[in-house]
C-alpha cells in the first residue's frame, strides 16, 4: 500500500511551459526543426562582463558563504541601480538577494500568510504564485482580467474581490504573459486600497529594463510599506545563475533574513559577485542593446500575427511576450498549441498555464528567439492561416 503525502501536492499544479520546453527538446532530438517561442528565457548568453566577473571570483577562492541576505557589496550596488535608474534613495539594508525572484516569493509568502489567508493575483498571472502561496497553506484569489483593464488588476476589481480571509494583492508590471503595465497612479491607488484594508502589497518588478516604450513606475516611488521582487533573470540575463532580490519595509527585514538563514543558508557567492558586474556602465551598454533587439522583435511579431488572425488588442508595453486570441481557429488552446508543436514545429504556450479565465482561448508567444527563426515561424503559421 502507498504512504500518502501531503494532501497540498495535489493543489500544485505543473508548470506547463516546461512541459512544452521538454517535448520541444525531445522532437528536436530526434531531428525535427522547432522554433522555441514558449520560454520566457533570454536567449543571450550571459553578458561576457558578468562572467569575467564571476570567474575572477573563482581564481580569488569567493567559494565559501555569504551572509544570508546577500553580499553586503551587492546589496549597496542594487542601491545604486535604485539611485541611478529611478532617482530613489533605497537604503542597503532593505535589500535581500534571493535564490531568483522564486526565492523573494518563498520568504513573502511565509512572512504574509497564515495558514488560510489568501492573496489576490490576476487571472491571467505568473501561474506559480499561486503555488507559492499554497505551498504555506494560503491560496492565490484570481480575479478575471481582461484586455478593457490592459489584462492588470484596478484598485476597483481589487476592492470588489476583497474577501474576508485577504491579506494583501500582488500585481506585475510588466506582466506576464501579458507584457502590459501598471501606471504610477494605479500603482498608487493599488497601495491606497491595501492600507485601507489593513492588508500588503507585493509588485513583481522582474521585466524592468525590458520595457519598451515608457519606462515602467516602481511602486518604491510612492511607498516604503509594500514589497518588491526582482531578478538578474530576465534585463540582467542571468537565468541560470539563479539570482534575484527583494525589497521590503525595514520591519519585515529581520523576520525575512531570518526565514532565508533556514531555507537558504546563502545564495551562490561566485554568482553574486558576477552580479556586481551587471550595473557597471560597460555591461549596461551591452544589456540596453539587447532590450532594444527584444523590442525589434516585438513589433515584428505583433502586427504579423494580428493579420494572421490572431487577437491582440494592445501593444504590450514590456517583458518578453504576446498573449494572443485564438478564438478564430476553433481549437482549445491546449489542442492549437500540440499541433503547432507536434505537426507544424511550432513551441508555444496554453493559456492553461497562467489560470482560468478565457485561458482555452490563448497562447503566450515568447520572443526569445532570433528574428531569423521568429521569421521561420511566421512563415510557418503563413502558410496554415493567411
Amino acid at each position: 500500500m502507498a504512504r500518502p503525502y501531503a494532501r497540498r501536492i495535489n493543489d500544485i499544479e505543473p508548470f506547463r511551459v516546461v512541459e512544452v520546453l521538454t517535448r520541444a527538446k525531445q522532437l528536436a532530438a530526434q531531428g525535427r526543426d522547432i522554433v522555441r517561442l514558449e520560454a520566457g528565457e533570454p536567449d543571450f548568453s550571459t553578458a561576457e562582463p558578468i562572467v569575467r566577473a564571476a570567474q575572477a571570483a573563482l581564481n580569488r577562492g569567493e567559494t565559501h558563504y555569504s551572509q544570508a541576505a546577500g553580499l553586503p557589496e551587492l546589496r549597496e550596488a542594487i542601491s545604486r541601480y535604485y539611485q541611478r535608474d529611478y532617482g530613489l534613495d533605497i537604503a542597503p539594508e532593505r535589500i535581500m538577494v534571493t535564490p531568483g525572484a522564486s526565492g523573494a516569493l518563498l520568504l513573502i509568502s511565509g512572512l504574509l500568510l497564515n495558514p488560510g489567508d489568501g492573496i489576490l493575483m490576476t487571472d491571467p498571472g505568473y501561474p506559480c504564485n499561486r503555488n507559492f502561496f499554497r505551498l504555506v497553506e494560503g491560496e492565490g484569489q484570481l480575479v478575471p482580467v481582461g484586455p478593457e483593464d490592459r489584462y492588470q488588476l484596478t484598485a476597483a476589481k481589487a476592492e470588489a474581490a476583497w474577501r474576508n480571509n485577504t491579506v494583501g494583492a500582488i500585481v506585475a508590471s510588466p506582466a506576464n504573459p501579458t507584457g502590459e503595465i501598471l501606471t504610477a497612479d494605479e500603482l498608487r491607488d493599488l497601495h491606497t486600497l491595501c492600507e485601507q484594508k489593513n492588508g500588503h502589497l507585493i509588485v513583481d518588478e522582474i521585466y524592468h529594463g525590458l520595457d519598451y516604450d515608457e519606462k515602467a513606475a516602481s511602486i518604491l516611488s510612492i511607498t516604503d510599506r509594500a514589497f518588491v521582487i526582482n531578478s538578474f533573470s530576465k534585463y540582467f540575463g542571468m537565468t541560470g545563475w539563479r539570482l534575484g532580490w527583494l525589497v521590503a519595509p525595514p520591519d519585515a527585514i529581520p523576520h525575512l533574513e531570518r526565514m532565508a538563514q533556514n531555507l537558504f543558508i546563502s545564495m551562490s557567492t561566485m554568482g553574486q559577485f558576477g552580479a556586481l558586474a551587471a550595473f557597471e556602465p560597460e555591461t549596461r551598454v551591452i544589456l540596453d542593446s539587447r532590450r532594444d533587439e527584444f523590442k525589434r522583435r516585438r513589433d515584428f511579431l505583433l502586427p504579423e500575427l494580428q493579420q494572421l488572425g490572431f487577437t491582440l488588442p494592445h501593444t504590450p508595453a514590456g517583458a518578453l511576450y504576446l498573449y494572443a486570441g485564438i478564438e478564430r481557429f476553433g481549437q482549445t488552446s491546449a489542442d492549437f498549441c500540440r499541433s503547432m508543436l507536434e505537426e507544424h514545429g511550432i513551441s508555444i504556450t496554453p493559456g492553461a498555464d497562467f489560470g482560468r479565465y478565457r485561458a482555452d482561448e490563448h497562447v503566450r508567444f515568447a520572443y526569445t528567439t532570433s528574428m531569423e527563426r521568429l521569421e521561420e515561424a511566421v512563415g510557418r503559421l503563413r502558410r496554415l492561416f493567411a
